[in-house]
């Protein structure tokens, strides 16, 4: 019988001692920050990311400021889908307990940018490569008790729609609407999993976590991977009202790892206008969960990695 729900603290969650979470992007920003707060809480972590020398950074300033951590990374470059099966076969655990899909790109300028693929480098990196990488990791996900997959939502999923005849941005480019909409593709991609995972009966649940705005500004400092600058933080300060550090943008995907009452196709955000605050629960827009969409998406998505996850 479930228990009654856990008073949530963000500073000290539940231990995680015994678990073993993959961190793709937790070298930097947000995910540095997830991979800091498992690893306080006790989890192995693994940090996958493109970069060795920022990976190397990461661990050790998470080892330093958390004393008797378990942390190390591998190389994970999503926007090369050939090389993730060799990725994933570098995690040197028997089971993995979740994976935070956090890490992504974000093209501020014109002009559209492909991977060697071929594939709109940012619907590449954020949704494709997440995408394949569930595939991969399913063996090891499935070899835990009750494995999680976490997708790091964003805000600006919010007011963009797939088009489902140019997912890739090909006739209509422009890098603030096709980074939104590469997050939607994640978010909806979350909850058609989800959905698949609960029809075949599968332990493993999908979840997705948004961290609101969290701004470099009104981040703490953490050498090699983050210094603010007086001045920027002195005209961040009237943002505080509303908005907050990568550090609380994290707390919404490190509940959504560890709260035992978490639940499959749920969607997890800061509580203050859904900008800044503790997590808590929210629901997904109509856009977000619509079924044929995702399963839309998923089709495509398989078409262009060659590869579904959790499929038999």
């Amino acid at each position: 019988m479930q228990g009654a729900p856990v008073a949530w603290n963000v500073h000290k969650p539940p231990r995680a001692d015994g678990t073993t979470v993959l961190v793709t992007g937790g070298n930097a920003g947000i995910g540095y920050f997830i991979a800091e707060q498992l690893a306080a809480a006790g989890a192995t972590v693994i940090i996958g990311s493109r970069n060795p020398a920022k990976a190397a950074a990461a661990v050790e300033a998470v080892t330093a400021r958390v004393s008797g951590s378990h942390v190390r990374h591998i190389p994970l470059d999503l926007a090369d889908l050939a090389s993730l099966r060799a990725s994933v076969s570098r995690l040197d655990t028997d089971a993995l307990d979740a994976v935070v899909l956090n890490a992504g790109i974000a093209l501020d300028e014109p002009p559209r940018e492909q991977n060697h693929h071929g594939h709109e480098l940012m619907f590449a990196t954020n949704h494709l490569g997440h995408f394949a990488l569930v595939h991969w990791l399913a063996p090891w996900l499935e070899a835990a008790p009750a494995a999680r997959i976490i997708t790091m939502g964003s805000f600006a999923a919010r007011s963009e729609r797939l088009d489902l005849d140019d997912l890739q941005s090909v006739r209509d480019y422009d890098p603030k609407r096709t980074y939104g909409r590469s997050k939607l593709a994640q978010m909806a991609f979350a909850l058609e999993l989800d959905r698949r995972l609960r029809a075949a009966g599968s332990t493993c649940m999908s979840v997705i976590a948004h961290p609101g705005g969290a701004l470099d500004a009104l981040t703490p400092p953490r050498p090699g991977i983050h210094q603010r600058s007086g001045p920027r933080q002195l005209l961040a300060l009237p943002a505080r009202a509303l908005l907050q550090g990568k550090d609380a943008g994290a707390w919404p995907a490190v509940r959504a790892t560890l709260d035992p009452d978490v639940r499959g196709g749920q969607l997890w955000g800061p509580s203050r206008f859904g900008l800044s605050g503790k997590p808590h629960l929210e629901t997904p827009h109509p856009h977000m969960a619509d079924r044929p969409t995702g399963q839309a998406l998923w089709a495509a998505s398989t078409r262009l990695t060659g590869v579904a996850p959790f499929t038999p």
